[in-house]
């Protein structure tokens, strides 16, 4: 199923599963609503048993949903962090609706180790902000050419509209003030989340080498919708444009 040999004894995928989705859900608080129009979107337009890419997709979670909602769906996760992926080669191994790959979406050639020339949806969250603009720019013209004609590519992340910068200040001192509070609370931040997978028998291996691939968390470029919109037509879609937002996040679908 995977190309990974992840070790999945005695650990509970679920539990660590949970555990990532509070500590989104940290940033994101209206992480589930955008997960929510977005397979609203994939059945709007591709129906209900699609063929899935689940780009950067970390522990799986779009996948997770996607197979909820729709039980006669496939999907395909790709990514490069080890630790990620063993979560979600635990979650779905039992489940030959998922396969998963690893691959560097920096490399031009990743979509050569995709086990299908083509697919329904191309879906992606929370991921792609840590790419600069030329090679999300290049990303996208990849993506458009593993999308069917008629299919769909969505995009839910941070997308900072630079002609606004007072309601952007004011929406994110009130979002941080907010998460400060939750923190107080006991929520899990981003580095905390990962001290706990470092401690894990399982996961301590693969977080180690997560952290030589990226280091510390960083985040690329985070322009527009406007600017997403536009690079996703010039790329190969005939579509694009914001289908859902929070005041600082942007779910953009672009169709083919």
């Amino acid at each position: 199923m995977t190309d990974s040999d992840t070790t999945t004894a005695t650990t509970d995928w679920r539990a660590w599963q949970e555990s990532w989705d509070r500590q989104q859900e940290w940033y994101l608080p209206d992480r589930e609503q955008r997960f929510e129009i977005m397979l609203d979107m994939v059945e709007a337009l591709v129906g209900t048993a699609p063929r899935v890419l689940d780009l950067a997709c970390g522990t799986g979670s779009i996948t997770a949903r996607l197979l909820a909602r729709f039980p006669d769906a496939t999907s395909t996760g790709v990514d490069l962090d080890p630790a990620l992926l063993a979560i979600a080669e635990g979650t779905f191994a039992d489940d030959d609706r998922v396969g998963l790959v690893t691959a560097d979406l920096k490399d031009p050639d990743w979509p050569a180790r995709l086990p299908y020339d083509a697919y329904d949806a191309v879906l992606t969250a929370t991921a792609l902000h840590w790419l600069h603009r030329e090679p999300l720019a290049n990303l996208y013209g990849q993506v458009a050419g593993v999308v069917r004609d008629g299919g769909v590519f969505m995009n839910a992340d941070h997308m900072i509209d630079e002609s606004t910068p007072r309601i952007n200040a004011a929406e994110s001192a009130l979002r941080h003030a907010r998460m400060d509070q939750a923190k107080r609370d006991g929520v899990l931040d981003w580095s905390e989340w990962w001290q706990l997978a470092a401690k894990d028998p399982v996961l301590a291996e693969p977080t180690a080498r997560r952290y030589e691939i990226y280091g510390e968390h960083a985040d690329g470029d985070m322009p527009s919708a406007a600017w997403h919109a536009r690079v996703l037509r010039e790329k190969g879609f005939g579509e694009a444009r914001p289908v859902w937002c929070s005041p600082s996040d942007t779910l953009l679908l672009a169709l083919k």
